[in-house]
């Protein structure tokens, strides 16, 4: 098991036996974990996110701390916390990320999250010029989420 794949199992252990929140000093953690302390920044940042249903504070100095909160929302205010997340633009493989994890939490049903990965796909979109699929994608998917929580 590759040693980032180790260092999210332990955080998400602590998430699940700490109700949801975890907190981490970074550099003891490293040491515990027999890595560096930038493989832990690059775990937090590419594993906890906000479009993943986490929320991650931190504390510098010497009593400086890491935490990471896993949200838990209903149905829809996780869509609209999505929505609000998205921004001006969304590439494919995030927007697929979005779309699963709703999914996977119960807030969208499988067969809207299979609609919306159609649309929101590159193949779906290819008809634009590449500079323009993101935004047109963001668009897309926030009007659909939004009219999914509407009709919830």
């Amino acid at each position: 098991m590759r040693m980032s794949e180790q260092v999210a199992r332990y955080i998400m252990e602590m998430l699940d036996s700490c109700e949801g929140i975890a907190e981490i000093k970074r550099n003891e953690l490293a040491d515990q974990m027999g890595c560096v302390p930038s493989q832990i920044n690059y775990v937090i940042t590419s594993r906890f996110t906000p479009e993943q249903g986490y929320l991650v504070e931190s504390r510098r100095g010497g009593g400086g701390y890491i935490r990471i909160t896993r949200v838990q929302m209903n149905g829809p205010s996780a869509v609209m916390h999505v929505v609000n997340s998205i921004g001006d633009s969304v590439d494919a493989g995030t927007a697929r990320m979005l779309i699963v994890n709703l999914a996977d939490r119960g807030n969208i049903n499988a067969p809207v999250a299979q609609v919306m990965l159609a649309a929101c796909s590159d193949s779906a979109l290819k008809a634009l010029p590449t500079e323009y699929r993101d935004t047109a994608r963001a668009g897309i998917l926030k009007q659909m989420l939004i009219k999914c929580t509407v009709s919830q």
